[in-house]
């Protein structure tokens, strides 16, 4: 029975729909997926009459019957962090605007997964999910996915062991940073530095690891010593600590590159409230990332740049091309890096 203004009780049901906006079942269907051809005008009609009953698809009778979710896994190291929070508000409204629902998921602090919230990820049927973790490993994730192929977030570096193709299949997204580093060397070198201190990230960090080694390959080969390495672990706090110790303990630096751009805001504050050094009269500074923070005027930061856009619609390329081809071999895309200069290098 209906009340009064009409709206049944009780959940409404496409069937229901379809009988009052006088289509078929089939329509009703195509209306709620933005990806199909259907008249506006007719599309229009049946969402309105949806939105009177009531009625909202049934995802789960979808999966059942289409063999996805529309849930995409995100397993992430943090989600407060400057570059991460940007990443994944910017990731999940690329979904969103392809029609994915974004399950995320948090790290141990070494980076490893508790199996058990593994688990409960299976338990979703996830269409894709992306690692943006390197100890989460395919191995491991094979165990708990059934058709998800997963995406790994992946930086190539000199000498490393390369095993990236074994174990079970997986998708990856290639981060070259030679092209970044190369320029802002260059342009330390072109001002006079010498003495070239790299303020690191975490140290079981991959892309840490490959940030140095691809520093102290462009330096090499520019003729440069080996950066002084002054240990940090991507947070302000300890970028800040780790300069006062490298200027009171150690002997300086005319130039300092931080593994991220929250290091090198503690970089700043310490050179300049603690030390009374001058940027980039002094010291000259670079960041990596050029996270939203970075052209703030109290920075100003001089820093290597992920393309965030291009970075998100190279993850969702890579969803959307293994869910039209689910049994093609290992797909890659590639996102190069640039400088960014602005006024603490100059």
């Amino acid at each position: 029975m209906s009340d009064e203004s009409g709206i049944t009780r009780g959940r409404a049901t496409a069937e229901m729909v379809a009988q009052r906006a006088n289509v078929s079942r089939v329509a009703v269907s195509r209306a709620f997926n933005p990806h199909t051809s259907l008249k506006p005008e007719k599309r229009d009609l049946i969402l309105r009459i949806a939105q009177e009953l009531n009625y909202t698809p049934d995802r789960a009778a979808r999966a059942l019957v289409s063999g996805r979710s529309h849930l995409v896994g995100v397993i992430v190291p943090d989600v407060c962090s400057h570059w991460e929070s940007q990443e994944i508000d910017a990731l999940t409204t690329a979904l969103q605007n392809e029609g994915f629902a974004t399950l995320l998921f948090k790290t141990r602090t070494d980076y490893s997964m508790d199996e058990k919230l593994l688990a409960y990820m299976r338990g979703f049927n996830p269409d894709s999910v992306i690692a943006f973790v390197e100890n989460v490993k395919p191995t491991t994730l094979a165990r708990f996915l059934d058709r998800a192929v997963p995406i790994y977030v992946h930086y190539p570096y000199p000498g490393e062991a390369d095993d990236e193709e074994a174990g079970p299949l997986h998708d990856r997204l290639n981060v070259l940073q030679r092209a970044g580093i190369e320029q802002a060397v260059a342009l330390l070198q072109g001002y006079g530095a010498q003495r070239i201190a790299y303020v690191s990230g975490l140290g079981k960090s991959r892309a840490n690891t490959a940030r140095e080694q691809m520093l102290r390959t462009v330096m090499a080969e520019r003729g440069l010593p080996p950066p002084v390495i002054a240990p940090s672990d991507y947070s302000y706090d300890m970028a800040y600590a780790a300069t006062l110790d490298l200027f009171r303990i150690g002997q300086g630096a005319d130039a300092i590159f931080a593994a991220n751009d929250v290091g090198a805001f503690g970089v700043l504050d310490a050179l300049r409230h603690e030390l009374g050094l001058r940027v980039p009269e002094d010291v000259k500074v670079v960041g990596f990332d050029d996270i939203a923070q970075s052209h703030w005027k109290s920075y100003n930061l001089t820093t290597v740049k992920f393309d965030l856009a291009e970075r998100v619609r190279a993850l969702v390329r890579l969803i959307l091309r293994r869910l039209n081809n689910p049994a093609a071999p290992a797909l890659q895309e590639t996102l190069q890096t640039r400088l960014v200069v602005r006024g603490t290098v100059g």
